[in-house]
């Protein structure tokens, strides 16, 4: 290749693209609508990153699922026996690596893009990165939200919800190769403590104190240092346990809506930001 083909390769060559998705439970149905204006935009991610059920929307895309095709999985769901799970305290997150083989078999290896999960350590409450082994296994660990699951062990250690250490792991989709990073907080609007009612203030610190691990306090803040551009759809009206058709309907749109109104700001972030390639070139 001569010189000037060189430059014009360089020049020409297209951002790469990495999306970070963040915790938040139910409220993953924003996820998706983001996802479905990211489609009718023609904005492709190349790497993407997630943390408990952003790892699983995260991995279901790297895997080549569409919102629509996510939508169809979500409603295969059998809620009753999911439920009858979800209520039974410290329950093995078994079932729920099942059902996410039927769609994501295999290791991370080899998925169709870069993807990596975020968990976080049972015992030294440090973050995990993880790009390569079961795909469903790591999922739950990534999703692992104590004390209502156990911790999954994985290579003899025990990980718990990715949560606990990177909300929305936008350093991981950098560290895959991602010139541009767009992150979605799911709880950028969360309730006010002083907004809870008495009993769950209680429930909640009840809960904190027989934790095996605790929230660190740059969980939510490095995610925003990472990121390029953060979308915060407000899902203040909403629980992480949501699961109602009607909640679930109107997470998705807000997620949709949010992620329109900000196309225009997301596209010039694109435009602007440098690939790594040219930072390479500078010496960066």
């Amino acid at each position: 290749m001569g010189f000037f083909a060189r430059i014009k390769t360089l020049f020409s060559r297209k951002r790469v693209l990495g999306l970070a998705l963040g915790s938040g439970g139910a409220k993953g149905m924003a996820h998706l609508g983001a996802l479905k204006a990211f489609e009718e935009e023609g904005i492709s991610f190349r790497v993407v990153a997630g943390a408990s059920i952003g790892s699983i929307v995260g991995a279901l895309y790297a895997k080549g699922y569409s919102a629509d095709d996510m939508i169809q999985i979500i409603e295969s769901l059998n809620y009753k026996e999911f439920g009858k799970n979800l209520l039974n305290p410290l329950s093995d997150l078994s079932f729920a690596e099942e059902f996410l083989s039927s769609y994501l078999e295999g290791d991370i290896k080899g998925l169709p893009m870069p993807f990596a999960a975020w968990a976080t350590d049972g015992v030294t409450n440090e973050g995990k990165m993880f790009t390569e082994g079961n795909i469903a296994r790591i999922l739950t660990a990534s999703s692992a939200i104590p004390p209502f699951f156990r911790g999954v062990d994985i290579g003899g250690k025990r990980y718990y919800d990715g949560a606990f250490s990177n909300a929305i792991p936008a350093e991981a989709a950098r560290a895959l190769g991602a010139d541009v990073v767009i992150g979605i907080d799911l709880s950028a609007f969360a309730r006010q403590e002083e907004e809870k009612g008495h009993i769950s203030r209680i429930f909640g610190l009840a809960i904190a104190k027989i934790c095996p691990v605790k929230y660190n306090e740059d969980s939510k803040r490095r995610g925003y240092d990472n990121a390029d551009f953060m979308l915060r759809p407000d899902l203040s009206k909403f629980r992480a346990t949501d699961v109602s058709r009607e909640s679930m309907s109107k997470m998705f749109e807000i997620g949709y809506e949010t992620a329109k109104e900000n196309m225009a700001k997301i596209k010039e972030v694109i435009r602007k930001c440098p690939s790594r390639r040219k930072n390479r070139k500078k010496g960066e």
